[in-house]
Order: C-alpha cells, then sequence, then structure tokens
C-alpha cells in the first residue's frame, strides 16, 4: 500500500464527504473506503468510476479524509491528481461529480473527459 503524499490527489467537498458517510454508514460497516477510478472509453476518451470497497490493492495511493479512506490505483491517479469530488442533487438526477484540473475537455454527461491524449479511445455518445 502507498501512502499519498501532503498533497492529496482528490479531495471531497463537504456534501460529498456527507454524502460518502451515508452510504458507509448505510452498509452498516465503517471499514470500507471510496475508490475512485479512471478507465479508458466514453465520449469523451476516459470514463470516471467510483465504488466501495473493502481494502486497498498493492500500489493504490490511499487517502485519508475525516476518519474515511480514498484509494487510488496507480494509472488513475494520473489522471485524477488534484480532483476535487463533489456531491450534487437535483431534480433530474444526483450524484457524485469530479471537478478535474487535469481534463482539457468533458462530455456534458460529467463522466468522460479527455486530457489531451486520448482522443483514440472515444466512443460516440449514446
Amino acid at each position: 500500500m502507498t501512502t499519498a503524499t501532503a498533497l492529496p490527489l482528490v479531495t471531497l467537498s463537504e456534501r460529498a464527504s456527507d454524502e460518502l458517510r451515508r452510504l458507509i454508514d448505510a452498509e452498516g460497516r465503517d471499514d470500507v473506503g471510496l475508490r475512485v477510478f479512471v478507465s479508458p472509453g466514453g465520449c469523451s476518451g476516459l470514463s470516471y468510476g467510483m465504488s466501495l470497497e473493502d481494502e486497498s490493492d498493492d500500489g493504490d495511493f490511499v487517502v485519508g479524509h475525516e476518519g474515511m479512506r480514498i484509494f487510488v490505483d496507480e494509472f488513475s491517479a494520473n489522471f485524477v491528481k488534484g480532483a476535487r469530488i463533489d456531491y450534487a442533487a437535483g431534480l433530474m438526477a444526483a450524484g457524485f461529480t469530479v471537478q478535474n484540473p487535469n481534463a482539457k475537455k468533458s462530455c456534458a454527461c460529467g463522466q468522460s473527459f479527455d486530457t489531451g491524449e486520448n482522443a483514440t479511445t472515444a466512443q460516440k455518445c449514446s
């Protein structure tokens, strides 16, 4: 397990932190953490993903936040360094959003982005 340096890879807004705490509490366990990852695909080339996981994997960066853990694998860390995760709730949808300083452009859905180097993996919007 790798521990993050003083500059966190990702940070959580107060709303995102509150929602993550609610999700963890709903699991009935306090030992799960949030995995933030990036995978090839989506209409801009790369897509964000998040899941609750029991533990970090070898090579993960682990960011502590208000007693919670955020896991970021080495591949994803290259694309999300400095990103801020927020939570938005609206009439049409609610969910986590990512404000990523590395994104050169993003899809309207907010789940797909391009760093300027991944145009070959872009797919049509569905």
